[in-house]
């Protein structure tokens, strides 16, 4: 089997062929822009290790895992007008770097040729592999949905919560992961088992960017510490917040979530601003919001090794499905 390192080489290099920029090149250069580092490159390495774990011509499966990294980053993409973000992976987002036409534009691009891509399998496995993807692609864009919805409650509940996280962030590592295993030729009772693995990893993922987006570096998170507080964010470290706060806390935290930072304000620097994130994270503090993320993390990391115990293959051809559970549960960025 291959290493995670030699995937990783793997998908950079066929992404730095950029074969997918036509003309006129001003439309793809923002999507150039932000496959330029490569992110953390998480979904297209798991659709390659779970075809790796059945068949070893690599190749084959190159173009659909890029697919489903470029199709990552055009939610990304449109997210970050959404939320106005300024950063992405440490610099500038496209719609700042340009404007928010070109971002959308890009971004519709983006979609199509992700598409384009993740279609590149044999006949036999197509109209499942779309259709499958179609599945994923219309979660994530549910689950945006009702992220945005939430901005406008104070009642979100915790199951709430996790019901759209498992739909925009956890559906798509678990749809990369049965991709790959469906174009391989696995049974239908792994690439089942693998996307309830996906699943699991996608919720831990959320629940430590929840976490970061408060107690993370900005230099090694590549984000604005302390937007999700700016944005009123109903993420699970605010959502357990609100439910275990005392009376003082709680009208406290209620107190800054009337306070809307002004739009030029946002990206955190301004004395509000930071009064609100530092407020804010010394109450979550206080209640012992860190220690619940963690535990909550940790039910996934059990429900991810149920699941991987279900693929009915040799437990060596595992070990990296479990090597990124374990990245996953302690990454810093």
């Amino acid at each position: 089997m291959y290493a995670l390192d030699q995937l990783k080489a793997l998908l950079k290099e066929e992404l730095a062929k950029q074969e997918y920029v036509e003309t006129p090149y001003s439309l793809y250069a923002p999507i150039v822009y932000i496959l330029a580092d490569g992110g953390k490159l998480i979904r297209p390495m798991l659709a390659l290790i779970a075809y790796n774990i059945y068949r070893d011509d690599i190749e084959k499966v190159l173009k659909p895992a890029i697919g489903i990294e470029i199709f990552h980053n055009y939610t990304l993409l449109h997210d970050d007008i959404m939320d106005d973000a300024e950063l992405r992976r440490g610099k500038p987002t496209v719609h700042r770097k340009w404007n928010i036409n070109v971002a959308i534009l890009s971004g519709d691009a983006a979609a199509i040729t992700a598409y384009k891509y993740i279609g590149y399998c044999d006949d036999i496995y197509f109209r499942r592999a779309i259709d499958f993807f179609n599945q994923v692609a219309m979660d994530v864009c549910k689950g945006q949905q009702f992220d945005m919805e939430f901005e406008t409650r104070n009642d979100v509940t915790e199951a709430e919560y996790l019901h759209m996280i498992s739909m925009k962030t956890a559906a798509l590592l678990a749809g990369g992961l049965r991709h790959g295993a469906l174009i391989a030729g696995a049974p239908e009772d792994d690439y089942t088992a693998l996307y309830e693995f996906g699943l699991a990893l996608g919720m831990m993922f959320q629940l430590q960017d929840d976490y970061l987006d408060v107690y993370g570096d900005t230099e090694v998170f590549g984000k604005k510490i302390g937007g999700d507080i700016l944005e009123n964010k109903k993420t699970f470290l605010l959502i357990k917040a609100l439910e275990l706060a005392n009376p003082t806390e709680k009208k406290e935290l209620e107190e800054w979530l009337s306070r809307k930072c002004d739009k030029d304000d946002k990206g955190g620097k301004g004395s509000e601003s930071q009064d609100k994130i530092k407020a804010v994270t010394e109450i979550y503090t206080a209640i012992g919001i860190p220690a619940l993320v963690q535990a909550k993390i940790d039910l996934y990391v059990v429900e991810a090794k149920k699941a991987c115990e279900k693929i009915n293959v040799p437990p060596e051809r595992k070990r990296y499905l479990y090597e990124m559970m374990d990245f996953i549960d302690k990454r810093e960025k």
